[in-house]
């Protein structure tokens, strides 16, 4: 998703895969752990991702949870992170928002041990002994001889350090500072900060910045540091220059920050406990009050821990590898990072809605997250859609992406479209959907003042002619993406009774013909995405890898973006010169290079098979990418991880299913485990057992299959088939079958034809 991709694409280079039918599988050897225990983030393994751009958190949060307390990080050759980690380098301190899987944003209220002679602008160290855990952050920092700690609670982090000899140390806090601070368009500002000593174990304050990725606008951290031992002086400095006095303040980029200084002996330790508000310091404070009034660090760790266990324990796995145990289990812990729960910590408007921020970005995560949270935490995703609709009453437009309290940016579509319609059509209760619909047409047909900010660019055009026009940027991608979002539209306003607004959807979810060109030919196939002229002409083709804002594809090409449309593959597949040539078309994507699993456009490719009579393939694929893009090692996610989407796409493909977003349809590949079962809540579970499995991946093909025990001839189903709870027991063989030939899964111009007709599954 973002600008730093660029960066490591030779890295990803190993994952253009060639279209192999055969390969070894994993290993399955067996451990004496069964995922069963009760404790389930003995699994999860926070360095998963860390490397070759996953961009992966490494601290400490809960579910959801507003604090992300973890590690900043910079280079020896002095290159900070841009989102916090690196497996080399010097630790700067330790901040308490993050991101994860994504960068740019935040890294606010530095707190750093210290022993020695202080010098302010110079507060790093080497480290050893770094141990990260769900709801756990330790790290021994060589140059001071300090063990640090780290827990949290939701809107808390829990500092404790270990000061080993020395008799002179600091506890200091630095407000200047955060991540990717520079003169970038996508760099964070800081503007000014204040911090006020109240006793020698207490200071509160606020630091207020603008910009990162999504260019957002100010936004201000508050904050009150609490500490369980008194220091023996208390000292601050704006500049280089420290000083007694209790009262800090700069209006501009300078720095600022306070120091507690200790006579402290050995193997002392001292406690610090950071309340973290968007409101004033003193609900930071009472945030310390309500969620961590004690000293107990080991509590507080155990209550972290307790909420992290609700959550995985949602997933049971039998006959798993320890790799994919650990994978699977830290997957189901990053999907559930973002976005973040900041309801009472809203300081844009009062409501008494469900607030959440951080979504960054739906562009990333309608497509395999919001489907799994759907499945496994209804009540969290209720609430999230809940939030997208206030900010639509607040703001004007339901956000594609948000951080720090502001929306932007727009990458594709106005994909909450696609999240409503998602719920909806799955049956998701507790959502007011009429006021959804209410900000779904608002994308329609309000054209924003700032397209990378909020709702549709380019709309004036692809509402007159059906298409972006290459006047515009990402006219092609953009083109396709309002396509699909429109039939998410055309699907609630069929449910809602909105008729005449249903008909105009689905007209609309035909847009992506109008930049087909069926006499465009490449590498011997006719058919593609083509930029076309205001005035209907064709313009040159659009032959770029991967693009960014100003191109006619956003981070994708026209193999993948010729591809996309969900809503009706029976009439792309027509067009592409029918499932013989599709397939072959797929193949070619395959084996040439031109499908790319760390960019999230391309999610649902490897599933289109099933579309086209040849769902053996699609287990091919799945196997594969399955076995060589995805490892339990630092470098083990793809790309960006992209607040779990990445993590998202492996769960599910790795069960077996796959969801097509905004619809009610799963997709069947093929399990990589042999058992898994997913709790859906109110004691329902989604058993899928794989009968015949082979752990080296040769039984990779569906012979049979049940539903419930009755028979499923089709490579997919509906949720309504498994809300209530269901088993799925898919017979394997060793050799394509003819199951699941016959009947694809639905498409717009399926019969019946009568507009609304088609999408009453509900």
């Amino acid at each position: 998703m973002f600008m730093a991709r660029r960066l490591i694409r030779i890295c990803t280079a190993r994952f253009f895969l060639v279209f192999v039918v055969g390969f070894s599988g994993f290993s399955f050897a067996q451990s004496s752990a069964k995922s069963n225990d009760p404790d389930f983030t003995r699994y999860v393994d926070p360095f998963i991702g860390v490397d070759w751009g996953g961009n992966t958190f490494v601290g400490s949060t809960i579910p959801f949870g507003m604090v992300k307390v973890g590690p900043d990080i910079e280079t020896f050759d002095g290159r900070r992170s841009g989102f916090g980690y690196w497996s080399n380098g010097v630790i700067l301190g330790f901040s308490h928002l993050h991101l994860s899987g994504a960068q740019g944003k935040y890294g606010n209220i530095l707190v750093a041990p210290v022993t020695g002679d202080l010098k302010t602008d110079d507060i790093k160290s080497s480290r050893t002994e770094e141990v990260a855990k769900a709801g756990y952050y330790a790290v021994t920092l060589t140059r001071y001889q300090v063990r640090a700690e780290l827990t949290s609670s939701r809107r808390v982090g829990f500092h404790r350090y270990t000061f080993a000899k020395s008799e002179d140390a600091h506890i200091t806090v630095n407000l200047a500072a955060a991540l990717d601070l520079g003169p970038g368009s996508e760099s964070q500002n800081f503007l000014g900060a204040e911090a006020h000593v109240l006793s020698d174990h207490e200071v509160q304050g606020v630091a207020r910045f603008r910009g990162g990725w999504n260019k957002g606008g100010e936004y201000r951290v508050f904050f009150d540091l609490l500490m369980d031992t008194r220091a023996k002086k208390v000292r601050t400095w704006t500049g280089n220059a420290l000083t007694t006095e209790r009262d800090a303040i700069v209006m501009e980029d300078r720095p600022i920050g306070v120091t507690f200084d200790f006579h402290t002996h050995p193997q002392q330790r001292v406690q610090v406990k950071v309340g973290i508000s968007f409101i004033s310091a003193d609900q930071a404070r009472r945030n310390i009050k309500e969620e961590i009034p004690g000293w107990s660090f080991d509590s507080v760790h155990r209550a972290n821990i307790a909420q992290w266990n609700t959550e995985l324990a949602k997933l049971h796995l039998t006959g798993e590898t320890d790799a994919q145990r650990r994978m699977l289990y830290t997957a189901m812990y990053h999907v559930m990072m973002m976005p973040v729960d900041r309801t009472g910590e809203n300081p844009g408007w009062s409501s008494n809605e469900p607030y959440y921020d951080d979504y960054y970005a739906i562009w990333d995560t309608y497509r395999t997250s919001s489907p799994w949270l759907t499945l496994i935490a209804p009540n969290r995703q209720r609430d999230i859609i809940r939030s997208l609709i206030d900010i639509y009453r607040h703001t004007g437009y339901m956000p594609d992406a948000r951080s720090g309290n502001d929306n932007g940016r727009t990458q594709g579509g106005s994909n909450a479209n696609v999240v409503v319609a998602d719920a909806y059509m799955k049956g998701l209760k507790g959502i007011d959907y009429a006021a959804a619909f209410e900000a779904m047409l608002h994308d329609v047909y309000a054209p924003p003042q700032n397209a990378q900010k909020e709702g549709r660019g380019g709309l004036a055009d692809y509402n007159k002619l059906g298409y972006i026009t290459d006047s515009d940027e990402r006219a092609g991608s953009r083109t396709v993406e309002y396509a699909y979002d429109d039939f998410a539209i055309a699907e609630v306003a069929c449910g809602l009774g909105k008729t005449e607004e249903a008909e105009r959807a689905l007209k609309r979810a035909h847009n992506f013909e109008h930049l087909w060109d069926p006499n465009m030919t490449e590498f011997g196939f006719k058919g593609f995405l083509r930029p076309r002229k205001p005035d209907g002409s064709w313009a040159p083709p659009y032959l770029v890898v991967r693009g960014t804002w100003p191109d006619f594809m956003y981070e994708g090409d026209i193999w993948t973006y010729s591809l996309y449309a969900p809503q009706d593959m029976r009439r792309l597949i027509e067009m592409a010169g029918g499932s013989k040539q599709f397939n072959a078309r797929l193949d070619f994507i395959f084996s040439r290079g031109h499908f790319d699993i760390s960019n999230e456009p391309g999610f649902l490719m490897p599933l289109l098979y099933n579309y086209s009579g040849r769902p053996d393939k699609s287990a091919d694929i799945v196997h594969l990418l399955l076995e060589k893009a995805f490892t339990d090692t630092r470098a083990g996610i793809p790309g960006n991880d992209d607040s779990g989407a990445m993590s998202s796409w492996l769960l599910f493909q790795s069960l077996g299913i796959f969801p097509v977003a905004g619809q009610d349809i799963y997709l069947i590949s093929s399990p990589s485990v042999p058992d898994a079962s997913l709790d859906l809540g109110n004691g329902r579970h989604l058993h899928i057992i794989t009968k015949g499995f082979d752990p080296s991946g040769l039984n990779r093909y569906v012979q049979s299959a049940t539903l419930d025990g009755k028979n499923l001839p089709t490579s997919w189903f509906r949720h309504s088939q498994i809300k209530n709870g269901a088993t799925l027991v898919l017979t394997m063989g060793s050799s394509p079958s003819r199951w699941g030939t016959v009947i694809p899964p639905p498409s717009l111009s399926d019969e019946p034809a009568q507009e609304c007709s088609r999408l009453s599954a509900k």
